[in-house]
């Protein structure tokens, strides 16, 4: 069963004669009359009555035919959606990132979308599955790390590693020594977190020692213990529950942490998630200032 016989059929059923449907889809009347003889023929079912020279749908011929629309307009639809693919455009977005890049920068940066762009989907990849996750159908992966040279990628943004404490907590100033943190409890990420990987590699580096470590498996809640005044959390949120945040300064400078996206470089659509990703990367830098832009 071919779409251009179940056009032929849907044809003649709205014209009312084998004529009237040969001249509208610009084919012989006999060829029609073949070509629906054969429909009948492969379904099985005669689906017009035949009387005096002229047609009139059976009742399987009216069962079907609201099938055979169908089909032909999601035939219509898979052929607007390949000329769509063809042309680079994306209908619908899948974005992947770890649950704080979600919260802080993808969700806002959605809320700026225009009308014409893709519609979004987000995942949660998790502090580490923000590369399977593009192996798994994900068009655009947000990442703590470099991707892997496969990849098409771009730098998104360096945001700080903050100190969160309540105010008469954290001493006066921009930013705190690691090695003035380290006397604190600090409310810190399990180790499979980046802000955590940073914060423990920053010890290393300058052959410190941590003290009284409190691990949380979320950073809002690391916030709250903070506002309960439970000590310093260690994360890269945005401030909560009227939180005061200032920078830690390591041995080689302020603690960081780098955000890319990542994309496969055959996708289809490849160049509008390069504009997708130049876009989130201006935003985050309308958002928290010129300090967060790549360099």
């Amino acid at each position: 069963m071919e779409l251009r016989t179940l056009g032929y059929f849907v044809a003649v059923a709205d014209a009312g004669s084998v004529s009237a449907a040969a001249e509208a889809v610009h084919v012989t009347q006999p060829a029609v009359s073949r070509q629906l003889r054969q429909l009948e023929h492969d379904l099985g079912v005669d689906l017009f009555v035949r009387s005096a020279g002229r047609l009139r749908l059976s009742a399987a011929g009216r069962e079907f035919l609201p099938h055979a629309r169908d089909v032909l307009r999601r035939a219509d639809g898979a052929r607007a959606a390949a000329r769509s693919y063809a042309a680079g455009r994306l209908e619908r977005l899948t974005i992947a990132a770890p649950t704080t890049t979600l919260t802080d920068v993808i969700a806002p940066f959605l809320a700026t979308l225009d009308p014409g762009d893709p519609m979004p989907t987000v995942l949660e990849s998790g502090p580490r599955a923000a590369d399977d996750a593009l192996r798994n159908g994900a068009d655009l992966a947000i990442m703590t790390g470099p991707p892997r040279t496969s990849l098409a990628s771009t730098p998104i943004a360096v945001l700080p590693v903050w100190a969160y404490a309540t105010a008469d907590h954290v001493p006066p100033g921009s930013s705190v020594r690691l090695a003035d943190l380290l006397d604190e409890t600090l409310l810190v990420l399990t180790p499979g977190f980046k802000p955590r990987q940073i914060l423990d590699a920053a010890i290393d580096r300058a052959g410190l020692v941590a003290g009284d470590l409190v691990e949380c498996s979320n950073p809002q809640v690391a916030q709250a213990l903070a506002a309960a005044g439970r000590g310093v959390a260690v994360v890269t949120d945005d401030p909560r529950f009227d939180l005061r945040g200032v920078e830690i300064m390591g041995r080689d400078g302020p603690l960081r942490i780098e955000l890319f996206a990542a994309w496969e470089p055959d996708h289809h659509a490849a160049a509008t998630l390069a504009g997708l990703a130049t876009r989130l990367s201006a935003f985050c830098v309308e958002r928290y200032g010129a300090d967060v832009a790549p360099a």
